[in-house]
């Protein structure tokens, strides 16, 4: 069956009585969206604060590629597996974006016996948070452009404004757009253009507040551009536009329960791209987890260069998170295709294609035992095309390295496929070996910060800008001397060239554009030409969807 034909067919129990059984949370601090999706109230979230903290496990993966690696299934599989041999544990996902999931990418649920659900609307609409995040972001942008075309008090250069709008979907037409053409009745004529909804700093603040003065006071210092006189910052709280964003967001930033297929608690909440933004679910909803359960297994988006280096250098190091261990995702189909194989040819055999294209998940590896600081099991999420010779391949060059390598089998047969995965990470948590380290210190100059992540995360030689780009990263270094950056980057290459495969090496990042995240309290730097508003395919997976007349969606995956 199909991953949506798995998800329908799945035996849920309502929300409300699950979570009372699992945790002892009275439904008096649970809000129910229908009788399968609920947010946990704030006023619960804030009396656990004395509790003790789980431990803490991160789920990430080698450079994707079309062949696919697994990852959210790897993190339910491996939740419901713990669950299985008597552990108490959490899953804390990211909520998925409408864009990927009408383009090319598809959902964000999990696959096959290893999902959470309704997966449905956990893939469309959920709870709205992502409505009210495209809401609060487009309410400041409307007032900055409003407060230009009523007197401009503030004196903010038109030429200098910086918050663009969002939209929740793959829309290139409107990455570069004109405004308020028409006459002086629509306004004051200026470029703009528009991001995708998990590119916001509204969502980067939502997913890293610790509460709602937190949220509100982050909103208020988001820079919306800068004046004509001094080039001074003109910021959301200059414009009162940042208590009704937060209003906009008070239920939205309680986080939302759901259960897997194998009827286990997991946390969906938050939802920031990690190739554009800084990947992780929601402070709020990590920390809840880790006092309600013994073990909490999170995801990075992507391949551990992009997911998992922002989530230990900004989400760790801001919410004072202390992971224990990191689960790598990889897949023998994957690993070929790094190796040079074409698509269409990853179901046959090869040996020495594999053997080349493991040099991704080795500097992967290493990146995070090394630089990172913790300890690492792989999982080989299993194809049914893999042969025993590849299998025992992957795991010869694994051990070579002083590493583990386990088969895992959650997406055919969910939880009890994933055991052995589940054992494996248990021990090495046990063995209390993290010492989890940051990729540069925060006293370090911008460029010195983007220069350690690109030679030592990317394998660069060294990073270039051009002469005004350079003079940004001095100004914008010399304004906010202790934030860490997120670089927006492919996802596809440890370099910004998409097309290079396996762990390229000597290339020189350049950085093309940076600007401030001040609410969030990090630098985006764009490398290469990475667009923060995605385009759609030439057949993007929107046609393969449909809805009957009795309500059934078909094509979602």
């Amino acid at each position: 069956m199909s991953d949506i034909e798995i998800a329908q067919a799945a035996t849920m129990r309502p929300i409300v009585p699950l979570v009372e059984e699992r945790f002892g949370i009275a439904a008096e601090h649970l809000v129910p969206f229908g009788h399968f999706k609920a947010k946990l109230s704030l006023d619960y979230v804030r009396a656990l604060e004395a509790k003790p903290d789980g431990k803490l496990v991160l789920v990430t993966a080698i450079s994707p590629t079309p062949a696919g690696e697994g990852k959210t299934t790897t993190t339910v599989g491996l939740g419901d597996a713990m669950n299985r041999l008597g552990h108490r544990t959490i899953m804390c996902l990211r909520e998925p974006s409408l864009g990927p999931c009408f383009g090319v990418k598809g959902g964000a649920a999990g696959g096959g016996y290893a999902q959470v659900v309704p997966m449905e609307d956990i893939n469309l609409h959920f709870t709205g948070d992502f409505h009210a995040i495209g809401a609060a972001h487009n309410l400041l942008a409307a007032m900055l452009d409003n407060h230009i075309t009523h007197g401009n008090a503030l004196d903010i250069d038109p030429r200098l404004v910086t918050f663009k709008r969002v939209v929740d979907m793959n829309d290139r037409a409107l990455r570069q757009v004109v405004l308020g053409l028409g006459g002086s009745a629509n306004g004051y004529p200026r470029e703009g253009g528009f991001d995708i909804t998990v590119a916001s700093e509204v969502m980067a603040i939502f997913c890293l507040a610790t509460s709602l003065a937190d949220l509100k006071e982050r909103l208020g210092r988001i820079v919306v551009g800068y004046t004509r006189s001094g080039r001074q910052p003109v910021t959301a709280a200059d414009l009162k536009a940042h208590g009704a964003m937060a209003a906009l967001l008070k239920d939205a930033i309680s986080p939302n329960l759901v259960q897997t297929l194998e009827n286990n608690l997991a946390f969906v909440h938050g939802g920031p791209f990690a190739n554009i933004a800084h990947g992780c679910n929601s402070v709020t909803a990590t920390r809840t987890a880790l006092k309600l359960a013994d073990y909490v297994v999170t995801e990075a988006g992507f391949g551990a260069d992009l997911g998992a280096e922002k989530f230990i250098d900004i989400k760790c190091r801001m919410a004072g998170l202390a992971p224990r261990a990191v689960v790598l995702v990889a897949t023998i189909r994957a690993l070929k295709y790094h190796g040079g194989v074409a698509v269409a040819d990853l179901d046959r055999e090869n040996l020495a294609a594999l053997a080349a294209g493991c040099v991704n998940l080795e500097r992967h590896l290493r990146n995070i035992t090394e630089h990172f600081g913790l300890p690492c099991v792989v999982s080989i999420n299993h194809f049914t095309h893999d042969t025993d010779a590849e299998v025992a391949l992957l795991q010869e060059r694994v051990a070579a390295l002083g590493g583990t390598a386990v088969v895992a089998r959650h997406w055919a047969e969910g939880g009890a496929g994933a055991e052995d995965l589940a054992r494996a990470v248990v021990a090495a948590v046990d063995a209390d070996a993290a010492t989890h380290r940051y990729v540069y210190p925060d006293e370090a100059p911008l460029w010195d910060k983007l220069r350690a992540i690109a030679t030592k995360v990317y394998g660069a030689a060294d990073i270039s800008a051009p002469p005004k780009v350079r003079q940004q990263i001095e100004e914008i270094g010399a304004a906010y001397p202790a934030f860490p950056v997120c670089v927006a980057k492919t996802q596809m290459s440890f370099s910004t060239d998409p097309g290079l495969r396996g762990a390229p090496s000597g290339h020189v990042v350049e950085i093309s554009e940076v600007r401030v995240a001040a609410g969030a309290g990090f630098v985006v730097a764009i490398a290469g030409n990475m667009m923060t508003m995605p385009g759609l395919p030439k057949a993007p997976a929107a046609e393969r969807i449909d809805v009957d007349g009795q309500g059934r969606i078909t094509g979602l995956f």
